[in-house]
């Protein structure tokens, strides 16, 4: 079985308010592709709720009303309800959103075409890993489904960037990698075990990190310092120079390397080598089979071949493929 879990579409209503790729309202068409390319069945969700996924003057996707949510939640719930062999969804989550906001998104996970949450790795410059993460990572681990960490539409470090086309495949990548980074270096696994993350366009660069964070965890050439959340780890460790106490400061993992490698990666990904690099660091057993596709137009089956000439065993394959998706999201319940 071949479960894609990243793919998007988007009701016509979204389509007449907001510029848009076609294909995101193109249900038929996306079925019959799968349908031709041999996937079974496709999680799909949106980044930005029923907001715009490109920059549109005096559109805030992070202020919509619990009402709107609804709705759009209602109409994929509808859609899913129609195709349940083809499709599971997403809800969509603000994940610095307010009591309201996140008691609407327990609301709708109620739902069974939901089985799992869509959230942005920052939101208006703020990465998700910050200490005001707290909230909606425990309403993820005592819902028991997984997140799957989605780039923003405007991405770190963007603002001043014309070109759409660099924004979306350049700045959203980095924007993803910053985030996973922050929530493997902040301690979130450790403290909230249950989570299960899957870092969107295959983590970004994730995999060439892990040694980085430990050194940014432990930086031992700043030399000794006294012991506090200034100095950067345990008693006598090494740290930066010490200052003034920050108490909104948070210390970093004890082993920031091993978080990073509990997160979940996709296959969203236009390279092989990058596929391969993830499969040697993070493992098969972390990538879970992914297109973002619509909108990318990438042919289905590429993304197939890719996984099929990953220097990996059969069985492993199938685990990208499929079986970890089964492991790791609940598909039994039908909608």
């Amino acid at each position: 079985m071949i479960i894609d879990i990243h793919g998007h579409l988007s009701p016509p209503e979204a389509a007449r308010r907001f510029p848009m790729p076609p294909s995101l309202t193109d249900v038929d068409g996306m079925l019959a592709a799968r349908a031709r390319a041999g996937i079974d069945l496709t999680i799909i969700g949106s980044p930005v709720g029923a907001g715009a996924m490109a920059r549109v003057p005096g559109v805030d996707n992070y202020r919509q009303p619990r009402d709107r949510l609804r709705r759009f939640h209602a109409w994929m719930s509808g859609l899913i309800g129609t195709f349940p062999d083809q499709l599971r969804g997403y809800v969509y989550a603000n994940p610095f959103g307010d009591d309201d906001h996140l008691e609407g998104v327990r609301e709708t996970l109620a739902d069974p075409a939901f089985v799992g949450l869509i959230t942005t790795s920052s939101v208006h410059g703020e990465l998700l890993g910050s200490p005001r993460s707290d909230a909606f990572f425990a309403l993820a681990a005592e819902a028991g489904v997984p997140v799957l960490v989605h780039a923003p539409a405007e991405p770190i470090g963007t603002e001043a960037v014309d070109s759409h086309g660099f924004v979306e495949q350049i700045g959203r990548f980095g924007d993803l990698q910053l985030a996973l980074s922050l929530i493997a270096f902040s301690g979130w696994l450790d403290k909230y075990p249950g989570l299960r993350l899957i870092g969107a366009t295959g983590g970004g660069a994730l995999a060439l990190l892990p040694e980085r964070l430990q050194t940014a965890a432990r930086p031992r050439h700043w030399g000794r310092t006294p012991s506090g959340p200034s100095a950067g780890g345990p008693a006598g460790a090494a740290g930066p120079p010490a200052g003034p106490p920050d108490p909104s400061a948070v210390p970093p993992a004890a082993d920031p390397a091993a978080a990073l490698r509990r997160l979940y990666v996709d296959t969203s990904t236009f390279s092989p080598t990058h596929l391969g690099l993830n499969a040697e660091i993070l493992g098969p057993e972390r990538m879970l089979f992914g297109t973002d596709s619509p909108p990318l137009s990438v042919p289905l089956e590429d993304f197939i071949r890719m996984i099929e000439k990953l220097p990996v065993d059969k069985a492993s394959q199938q685990l990208i493929l499929g079986g970890n998706a089964e492991a790791v999201f609940d598909l039994r319940s039908r909608p």
